[in-house]
């Protein structure tokens, strides 16, 4: 049976450093992060690039999940709308797997610290901060297992990530 991990949170809030921690103390593990499904200048959110993602990340989840080289596979993007998980599970193939939904988050302090940091070194817009702390309260909303990243490094939370999926996997209704 393999594990499929969907890691969602906030700009900031330590998605892909956390989805490498996962990556080196998984075995047989592939890392997808979203943001290399839509990686385009100019960036267009509209209808259509949204359901190109969505279909785009359904693809290579769908992917690993029929290759046997890969029993875990990390898979971390924004994800803070239910209906983008719902989309996500609907498209793929998810019959013989365990799925993990979780939301990474932050102390607002830590969160503005770590984005600020990014900021000065180029690797993210100015108004960053801004739209990361409007996104927060969305994730108290979804199904998925809440991990706090603040003062944790990403071994500590990647390993809190595996104990806290323990019986706790995501299926579908119907099932």
């Amino acid at each position: 049976m393999k594990n499929l991990y969907l890691i969602g949170g906030t700009m900031g809030v330590g998605k892909t450093t956390v989805c490498q921690a996962l990556k080196e103390i998984l075995p047989n593990c592939v890392f997808l992060d979203g943001d290399w499904c839509w990686d385009a200048d100019p960036f267009q959110v509209t209808p259509e690039t949204k359901e190109m993602v969505i279909r785009n990340i359904c693809f290579l989840l769908n992917s690993f999940l029929s290759c046997s080289a890969y029993e875990n596979i990390v898979f971390g993007w924004v994800m803070d709308q239910q209906s983008i998980l719902d989309s996500i599970l609907t498209g793929i193939s998810t019959d013989k797997c365990r799925v993990y939904s979780v939301s990474l988050t932050a102390e607002r302090a830590c969160l503005e610290e770590r984005i600020r940091r990014d900021v000065e070194m180029g690797r993210r817009d100015p108004d960053a901060l801004t739209r990361s702390l409007a996104r927060i309260p969305r994730y108290k909303e979804l199904h998925t297992i809440k991990v706090d990243t603040s003062c944790k490094s990403p071994k500590e939370i990647a390993n809190e990530i595996v104990l806290a999926g323990k019986g706790k996997a995501w299926k579908k209704e119907s099932e």
